[in-house]
């Protein structure tokens, strides 16, 4: 009966003593499993200006007095999650030059792992990952590369003379402008900022002529925070900090010519075949300005006659040559390219950064007494009135501002000045004695001396000119 019994009773503790195996298994299995902690990590945001200056982490540190995990690395991502790199340790996430990865966003990890980890590969993402891990918090590191884009427009070029000057068609092509903040700067040719218009309409809203003779240029400034320098007064090219300037286009500021005073004349010369020069002119050039100059000379219509280059070549100019009519002589200074300053052009079509002065007048007059026909005459003295008749005057070019007869004995002695031919015509020759008297007709300029009654007519002086005579001769009856 025992025998019966002790197997079944055998079977009973054996089984027990399996229950309590398998128990002792399960604890011992529930105590050794691991869950991954990363830690905290320290450090940042960090900020970088790709610019071709390497750019790494520092100071970044980690909590990791919990940290659990048979294995470990860090994970550099973008700002998706995709998985950039994979150093192993901190001293290898420090040598990373975050440069190179050029403009964007990067998160620094630290991760812990058991084995069996899938995805942790670069060009995965880390929301993919799959196993026993975890990610610490991450440390954000902003890659900034501010782009300013191309400016378009000019170069201009203003002259400096009290007239507003603007800059016009001036364009940015920002297709692919980047940069937090933005504004223009107009600097000098030497980089010091003269102004900071925020927008393209503040920059064509600028009087380049009230900034007086110079070069400006315009940029475009892209920037990020914590720009240093950017104020009036300071020098573009020491900005310091994240930016981009553009190019710049040129303003050139031109001082606008100025011919100062000429004094002189006016000058009244007698076309006469005498050459006729001016002389006494003077120029005050006190407050003259313009690199270059010339002297002019033209017609009353503004025609360019000549163009000597200096006072002495002026008074050096025959006026005579030049034939009857009115001259203007002119002081003329410039700046650059002038166009138009070529004899047979018009002055008043001149082109460019110039000035002329007041002009000097230069009349040349020319006086013509045309020819007398008629006669000769013989007249009786014997006491009846003897009066010519029949003279005629032929002056189809005649000139000459004013006008007289003028009779004359034969030695040019003037007996009389009859204003018209009919005064002539009314003259009674029988008065005059025997002898012979030359009658002639005279045009003259104003300022003429010696036409006087008992004066010569060959000591006239000024300008004028004597027609041909008609001889009369007074004799005593037979």
């Amino acid at each position: 009966m025992k025998k019966i019994y002790v197997l079944p009773i055998l079977a009973l503790l054996l089984f027990a003593a399996s229950c309590e195996d398998d128990n002792e298994a399960v604890a011992i299995e529930e105590e050794v499993e691991v869950v991954p902690a990363a830690g905290t990590i320290s450090g940042g945001p960090f900020y970088f200006c790709v610019d071709g200056t390497s750019d790494f982490v520092t100071d970044i540190t980690i909590d990791n007095t919990d940290a659990v995990g048979a294995n470990s690395t860090w994970v550099i991502t973008d700002d998706e999650g995709n998985i950039l790199g994979l150093p192993p340790t901190l001293d290898d996430v420090g040598g990373v030059d975050f440069d190179g990865a050029g403009p964007g966003i990067c998160f620094i990890w630290y991760l812990r792992y058991e084995d069996g980890l899938a995805g942790a590969e670069m060009g995965m993402n880390v929301d993919n990952l799959e196993g026993t891990f975890d990610l610490s918090n991450s440390i954000e590191v902003t890659r900034s590369q501010p782009n300013a884009g191309t400016l378009s427009g000019g170069p201009y070029e203003f002259t400096v003379d009290g007239t507003p000057d603007f800059v016009t068609e001036l364009s940015l092509d920002d297709t692919d402008v980047a940069g937090t903040n933005s504004t223009w700067v107009i600097t000098d040719d030497e980089g010091n900022i003269l102004g900071l218009p925020p927008t393209l309409e503040a920059v064509k809203g600028v009087d380049f002529d009230g900034a007086g003779a110079g070069v400006c240029l315009i940029w475009y400034l892209r920037y990020e925070d914590g720009l240093v320098g950017a104020e009036m007064g300071m020098n573009a090219n020491d900005l310091e900090g994240c930016f981009s300037l553009s190019n710049s286009i040129q303003v050139t500021r031109l001082m606008g010519a100025n011919a100062g005073e000429i004094a002189g004349g006016p000058y009244d010369f007698c076309v006469d075949g005498t050459p006729d020069f001016v002389d006494g002119i003077t120029l005050d050039s006190s407050e003259a300005y313009g690199s270059e100059s010339s002297w002019v000379i033209t017609d009353d219509e503004g025609n360019i006659l000549g163009l000597p280059p200096t006072l002495e070549a002026v008074k050096g100019v025959d006026f005579d040559g030049a034939g009857p009519g009115v001259c203007l002589i002119w002081y003329l200074r410039y700046e650059g390219e002038l166009e138009g300053a070529e004899v047979g052009m018009n002055a008043n079509n001149l082109k460019g950064n110039f000035d002329l002065s007041n002009a000097l007048t230069v009349n040349r007059r020319k006086t013509e007494a045309g020819t007398l026909y008629g006669g000769p005459f013989t007249f009786k003295v014997d006491g009846t009135p003897d009066m010519v008749s029949g003279i005629t005057l032929d002056n189809p070019e005649a000139s000459g501002t004013n006008s007289t007869w003028v009779i004359t004995d034969d030695t040019g002695k003037i007996l009389g000045l009859p204003p018209t031919l009919e005064a002539v015509e009314g003259v009674n020759f029988d008065d005059a004695g025997v002898g012979v008297c030359l009658i002639w007709y005279l045009r003259y300029e104003d300022g003429l001396k010696g036409a006087e009654m008992g004066m010569n007519a060959n000591d006239l002086e000024g300008c004028f000119d004597l027609s041909n005579y008609v001889k009369v001769t007074r004799e005593l009856p037979h």
